[in-house]
């Protein structure tokens, strides 16, 4: 079993849980979060794209910056087999070529254990 962690932007949430669904891996966890990476703490990036190596030229010299950007932690388990899929599947829907796509983690998990049931690995993820 693998722990898929993923930071997006919060827009993308509900198609990202669509295309997941669709893959037979309802369950995820959501969490709003604030965080910065690459741009910085760029304000414009909530409300327009930045052509690729704007940043990186250092073009971006007049642009306003907040501490910190919304975006959107998930965190889903998934079994070994399904790990490909569903990050393939989360930087499909999630990927626009624009800084503040986002990232993902994949961490192993030694085990999970359904409370109700008692149930124990994969059997205890859906």
């Amino acid at each position: 079993m693998k722990e898929i962690i993923a930071i997006i932007r919060p827009k993308k949430v509900e198609p990202t849980k669509e295309a997941l669904v669709e893959l037979g891996i309802p369950s995820v966890t959501v969490v709003p979060v604030f965080g910065r990476g690459k741009q910085r703490g760029i304000a414009e990036e909530l409300n327009i794209d930045i052509r690729p190596g704007l940043l990186d030229q250092g073009l971006l010299a007049g642009m306003k910056y907040m501490e910190f950007i919304p975006k959107r932690l998930l965190y889903l388990i998934v079994s070994d087999e399904d790990v490909d899929t569903a990050v393939d599947t989360i930087i499909k829907v999630n990927q626009t070529a624009q800084i503040g796509d986002g990232r993902v983690f994949i961490c192993p998990v030694d085990n999970a254990i359904r409370v109700r049931t008692d149930d124990q690995g994969d059997s205890a993820l859906l």
